[in-house]
């Protein structure tokens, strides 16, 4: 692979210190380096994709613009300013032209629908005249949307290192209704809030979604009873009671390989973490003690989890193994500290924070080291999700009063923060990994 001959390479800068993500030209094209320097976003010419429906190409493009455009990372041209307004795949650019047009990175596409939807994309170095990335891809054409997101992912890949996010989807709790009555129902929806579907009536209260690390199956917690309680299922199939005989278990999370589900168990006063099988069987109690324990998570490797408790009199976030046992407190910071959740990466645990009067979304090394808070408000914000690649962060914020609340990103440097249109109120956001 070559390396975008640019003068400056892709900085993303953080005031107060550097967070260093470094990339080599072996892997990928553009060196994304964390500094204190001024960030600049990658200009990136995408023409419309060739295809026999024009109007289908001019929207396939655009979808993909819009992908990398909320990146943060890439800022694509107008394509009414760029020396060809159609891609073509076939043929070598004419890179005098485009590097006149001040055009770094090119993509070239093509894409037709029959009994499948097919795309061919080429990503071109225009300083160095040399083709990057050079594929094709297929997808059902009852969601065609989702070809233009493999693209995305695979201009995201070859340009800055590291693996995409956009062929993923977020289930959540979409709510409907005036406040007093609002109607909560689980949905699921593309990363990009097309294509919502319910996955629950909204007749019991159901809240906290966890997706599995299939994409397939789902752990929740349901009133459906009367008491909340944890269920399982396929992505909208029967739902199953993960245990029974517990009065009330909550805050489920699934185990790397998908096949234990960790929660919490609330009985006499105290509340601790219990481990379950997916299917089902006898839980194994992991935590002990008259403290509050919940909101368990596993590490990437399934040796750890973190979780939150108030055992040292406020909530913060613990370390402890998978197993249970001894756990070691991390967050040492003003406030509480709530939702701890471990970055798919390993490297990070994204958590609420409640102090000085605002809510902050932030993450830490798993020693407790390198604190940054990603985001800060008045309103109640909450409930991070990340990425499958580790790179964003989703979560919730409620502007109180008659609103309801809605899912909002931002990047592990704090920047780029922005709404994401789920058509409705939403709360509650679980990300998906990478769909096969």
């Amino acid at each position: 692979m070559t390396l975008i001959t640019r003068r400056n390479a892709l900085k993303l800068g953080v005031a107060g210190g550097a967070l260093a993500l470094t990339t080599h030209a072996s892997q990928a094209l553009v060196e994304i380096v964390v500094t204190g320097g001024n960030f600049v976003p990658l200009p990136i010419a995408i023409p419309d994709f060739a295809s026999s429906d024009a109007a289908f190409g001019a929207e396939i493009a655009e979808i993909v613009r819009a992908n990398l455009r909320r990146s943060g990372l890439f800022s694509p041209i107008d394509p009414a300013s760029l020396p060809s307004r159609v891609g073509d795949v076939e043929n070598e650019p004419d890179f005098a032209a485009w590097r006149g047009a001040s055009v770094d990175a090119l993509v070239m596409g093509s894409v037709e629908r029959g009994g499948q939807v097919s795309s061919q994309v080429r990503v071109w170095d225009t300083q160095a005249a040399a083709q990057v990335v050079g594929k094709s891809y297929q997808t059902d054409p009852d969601n065609y949307r989702r070809i233009a997101h493999i693209v995305s992912d695979a201009i995201y890949a070859s340009l800055s290192g590291g693996t995409g996010y956009f062929d993923t989807r977020i289930v959540f709790v979409s709510e409907s209704g005036p406040k007093a009555n609002r109607v909560k129902r689980l949905a699921i929806m593309d990363a990009d809030g097309f294509n919502q579907q319910f996955l629950s009536s909204g007749k019991a209260l159901t809240l906290g979604p966890k997706i599995g690390p299939n994409g397939s199956s789902l752990a929740f917690t349901s009133y459906e009873d009367g008491n909340p309680q944890v269920y399982v299922s396929g992505l909208g199939g029967q739902a199953k009671k993960l245990i029974n005989n517990a009065p009330m278990s909550f805050a489920p999370q699934f185990s790397p390989d998908g096949g234990t589900v960790v929660f919490s168990v609330s009985n006499g006063g105290a509340t601790n973490i219990y481990a379950a099988g997916a299917g089902g069987g006898a839980p194994v109690q992991l935590t002990s003690g008259s403290a509050i324990d919940t909101s368990p998570c596993f590490s990437p490797d399934g040796s750890r989890i973190c979780f939150e408790s108030d055992r040292g009199g406020s909530p913060q976030i613990y370390i402890m193994s998978a197993g249970g046992g001894g756990a070691q407190r991390i967050s040492f910071g003003e406030g509480t500290y709530s939702t701890p959740v471990w970055a798919p990466t390993g490297d990070f645990i994204a958590y609420t924070r409640q102090s000085g009067g605002q809510f902050h979304i932030g993450i830490m090394k798993p020693d407790g080291s390198g604190e940054r808070i990603l985001s800060s408000s008045n309103q109640v914000q909450e409930g991070p999700t990340w990425a499958p690649n580790g790179r964003v962060i989703m979560f919730s914020r409620d502007p109180g009063g008659d609103a309801g609340p809605g899912l909002w990103t931002v990047d592990i440097w704090g920047r780029n923060e922005q709404s994401i249109n789920a058509q409705g109120y939403a709360s509650d956001p679980s990300w998906s990994p990478l769909r096969s």
